[in-house]
C-alpha cells in the first residue's frame, strides 16, 4: 500500500462533493502534469490512502481520507473538445493522460494547515512543504502517520 496527497480546489471539487457521489466514489480527472500523470499510470494501485488537500484558499489544508478504488486507467475527459480537460493530442488509440477512482473515507477531526504542516519538522521533506505544485504527491508511512496524529484520527 502506497500513501499520497491529493491537491484539488474545493470550488472545483471538495471532500463534500466526494461525499455526496453515488457510493461516495468519484474518478479523478484532469491532471494535466506528465509526473502526476505517471503516478495515476503506472503507481496508484487499489488500496492506497490518499490525504485529500484543499489548495488555492486562504488557509490550504488536509481535510479527509479517502482510498483509491480503481487504479489508473485512461482519462476520457481528454477526448471531449467541449470539456475543460480536452487535450487534441490525446485519442483512444494513445491516451496520454489518465486517472483513478477515488473513494471518501473519513473527514479529519482537526484540518491539517499547510501552515501547521511547515511548522512540524518531521514534515519538512513533504513535496507539499517544498513548494511542489504537483497535485497527486506521495507521502511516506511516517508522515501518513504524523499527520493522522495531527489530525486527531487514526487510519
Amino acid at each position: 500500500m502506497n500513501y499520497w496527497l491529493f491537491k484539488t480546489e474545493p470550488g472545483c471539487f471538495s471532500f463534500d462533493d466526494l461525499k455526496k457521489r453515488p457510493d461516495m466514489t468519484e474518478h479523478w480527472d484532469g491532471v494535466r502534469n506528465y509526473q502526476a500523470r505517471n503516478f495515476l499510470r503506472d503507481t496508484i494501485q487499489v488500496d492506497d490512502r490518499i490525504l485529500f488537500y484543499h489548495s488555492n484558499i486562504p488557509e490550504p489544508a488536509i481535510v479527509g481520507l479517502a482510498s483509491v478504488v480503481r487504479a489508473g486507467y485512461p482519462d476520457t475527459t481528454a477526448l471531449d473538445p467541449n470539456g475543460e480537460h480536452f487535450d487534441p493530442k490525446a485519442s483512444v488509440e494513445k491516451p496520454l493522460w489518465y486517472m483513478v477512482d477515488v473513494r471518501y473515507g473519513k473527514p479529519l477531526n482537526k484540518i491539517v494547515t499547510l501552515e501547521r504542516i511547515k511548522q512540524n519538522p518531521l514534515l519538512a521533506d513533504m513535496p507539499l512543504v517544498n513548494r511542489s505544485r504537483l497535485s497527486i504527491q506521495p507521502v511516506t508511512v511516517q508522515e501518513w502517520q504524523i499527520i493522522l496524529t495531527m489530525g486527531g484520527v487514526t487510519g
